[in-house]
C-alpha cells in the first residue's frame, strides 16, 4: 500500500516541485501552483467524505478537466471520492489504501504536468509537452 512518503518521492523527482507544510498536512507545488496534497477533514467537506478522510490517508491531485475526474470516479468508485468541495477547479481525491503504486506515480506526475509551465514539462516529456 502506498504511503505519503511515496507521494513525496514521486514529487521530489519532478522538476520545480517543492513540498510545503500546510494546515491540513503536506502539499506539493510547482512554481507556486498546487498539484498534490494530503486531504484534511475540513468542516466544509460533506460529512460522509469527512469521515473517510479522518479515518484513512486520502490524497488529492489536480486533473486536466472534470471529465478526467469523472472517468476516474466511474472506473474505481471505491478508490476515487466524489467531489470533496464545491470549488470548481478540476481535481480528484483518492484513498491511498486502494491505489496501485504505478497508478499513484501516474496521478502525481500528471497533476504536476497540468500545473507546470511548459519549459519544465519539456524536461520530462520533451518537445510535445
Amino acid at each position: 500500500m502506498p504511503e505519503l512518503d511515496d507521494v513525496r518521492r514521486i514529487a521530489a523527482g519532478l522538476p520545480g516541485s517543492e513540498e510545503r507544510a500546510m494546515t491540513g498536512g503536506a502539499a506539493w507545488f510547482v512554481r507556486g501552483k498546487l498539484f498534490a496534497w494530503e486531504c484534511h477533514p475540513w468542516p466544509s467537506i460533506p460529512e460522509d467524505m469527512r469521515e473517510v478522510i479522518a479515518a484513512e490517508l486520502v490524497v488529492g491531485v489536480k486533473v486536466a478537466d472534470s471529465i478526467d475526474a469523472r472517468a476516474l470516479r466511474e472506473m474505481q468508485p471505491e478508490v476515487f471520492l466524489r467531489a470533496t468541495t464545491r470549488w470548481g477547479e478540476p481535481k480528484i481525491a483518492f484513498r491511498m489504501a486502494g491505489i496501485a503504486d504505478d497508478h499513484l506515480e501516474e496521478l502525481v506526475t500528471e497533476a504536476w504536468r497540468v500545473q507546470a509551465p511548459k519549459y519544465l514539462r519539456r524536461e520530462i516529456f520533451g518537445d510535445d509537452a
